[in-house]
């Protein structure tokens, strides 16, 4: 090839670019959640009411002549009980009075108890390892989810 000083000679010159992007793929086995349930013992003292029946038998001795109904007087239930004599005649006579009154009575009352909690784990997939791997635990701002 020969040049004389009008020609003029074009000399390609070219460059390689690098063109990077990244992109998500989802494998579906990157992370995964489990619970688990503790049981802690705990102390538990709370106030337990239950109904108390004081009954107090009266004797009446009366001559009756019919049953009388059970009737209350205030807090008091009073319950007739009678009973028939044989006399030359049959008469009903009122024996006793069975009073029953109703009180509450609070007392403490102690048990231990199981109490369970839940705590996360949180595991991710190494693909290199095949294997599901637990995550550190990372420090709450609530004191109350922070593990104990």
């Amino acid at each position: 090839m020969t040049l004389n000083r009008d020609d003029q000679l074009s000399i390609p010159v070219t460059e390689e670019q690098l063109e990077v992007h990244r992109e998500v793929v989802d494998t579906g086995r990157t992370l995964r959640l489990r619970k688990q349930v503790e049981e802690v013992p705990a102390d538990v003292r709370e106030p337990v009411t239950r109904e108390v029946v004081d009954v107090q038998r009266v004797p009446v001795g009366r001559v009756i002549d019919g049953p009388p109904a059970v009737r209350h007087e205030g807090d008091v239930m009073v319950v007739p009980v009678v009973q028939e004599r044989l006399v030359t005649r049959k008469e009903l006579v009122l024996v006793e009075e069975i009073r029953i009154t109703r009180r509450l009575e609070v007392a403490q009352a102690e048990a231990k108890v199981v109490l369970r909690r839940e705590r996360v784990v949180v595991e991710r997939f190494d693909p290199d390892t095949n294997q599901w791997l637990a995550e550190e635990a990372r420090q709450s701002s609530n004191p109350n989810l922070q593990e104990q």
